[in-house]
């Protein structure tokens, strides 16, 4: 069985959450555990926390396919040693809020240079802040998230991704989130067989499917290698129907959450059909 679903709304209150995701017939889900565009929020209160996990109950939804994404305000790679030590202690506090609701996934953009300092300089300066908040929390794993070579954004590549892995003190603690928006805007190809082929055992080779903790199942606006972080909805982007039917008949993925982050909520209900259709077809 595949666990698919939806970036849901978490207005009113991150309990809302679960609810919203069974409403739309997923068996997964992600959102945000506060304000992704503001630096400071209240902290979860007991009942906040308490209603979280009975409403995860009720909608049937295990912890493990819960995708909580961090702010994005947060640049662990930040070339300016106090900007960094801001964004270090945000995400400290995402992975505290994600532990006090019974999660077990951080899902995050590794960060950017700001054409301010050498990529390596970057990526280091992102590996030493998730080794800090590793020792300064437990339990929830790290899930970097590929990004779409806009910018200075790194974690583009299998091989910076990589590097950051390497260098992480508890690699069970780390895992990554593929979104396949980014990817094909990053110049990795999905679509025919042969091409997702290439593309998953290069990501085998270089970084390792045991890594793969969640996917984000975006179609893109533009063309391959673009560099445009522009999201459409399932097959009627460039990417198409076939890329998602490769990742559903793909063997090798294990049981972890598949999200949609697709331009048109009205139509994610049906977006999840397509997806299970998919599923039955390869039965």
């Amino acid at each position: 069985m595949r666990y698919i679903g939806a970036h849901v709304s978490a207005a009113g209150g991150v309990f809302n959450a679960p609810l919203n995701a069974a409403k739309i017939g997923a068996n997964a889900f992600a959102f945000f555990t506060k304000n992704q565009r503001q630096w400071n929020a209240k902290e979860l209160s007991a009942s906040e926390i308490e209603q979280f996990k009975e409403n995860l109950k009720i909608s049937g939804i295990s912890t493990k396919h819960v995708l909580p994404h961090s702010s994005y305000l947060i640049n662990l790679g930040h070339p300016d040693e106090e900007a960094r030590a801001k964004s270090l202690e945000a995400f400290v506090d995402e992975i505290d809020r994600a532990s006090k609701l019974g999660l077990e996934l951080l899902n995050f953009h590794p960060g950017s240079h700001l054409k301010q300092i050498s990529e390596k300089e970057c990526l280091d300066n992102i590996a030493n802040c998730m080794n800090v908040a590793l020792k300064r929390t437990s339990g929830v794993k790290l899930v970097i998230e590929n990004t779409a070579a806009q910018g200075s954004n790194l974690g583009f590549s299998f091989k910076q991704i990589a590097y950051l892995i390497e260098r992480v003190d508890d690699e069970n603690r780390v895992g990554v989130c593929f979104d396949t928006c980014h990817a094909f805007a990053a110049g990795y190809d999905l679509r025919s067989k042969e091409a997702y082929a290439k593309t998953m055992g290069e990501f085998d080779a270089i970084i390792g499917y045991k890594f793969l903790s969640g996917m984000h199942l975006n179609d893109a606006k533009f063309g391959l290698g673009s560099k445009k972080d522009r999201h459409e909805s399932l097959g009627k982007g460039e990417l198409g129907f076939s890329a998602f039917k490769n990742i559903i008949n793909d063997d090798k993925i294990g049981e972890i959450p598949l999200i949609l982050e697709t331009i048109d909520e009205s139509i994610w209900e049906d977006e999840i059909k397509i997806l299970r259709n998919f599923e039955k077809e390869k039965l």
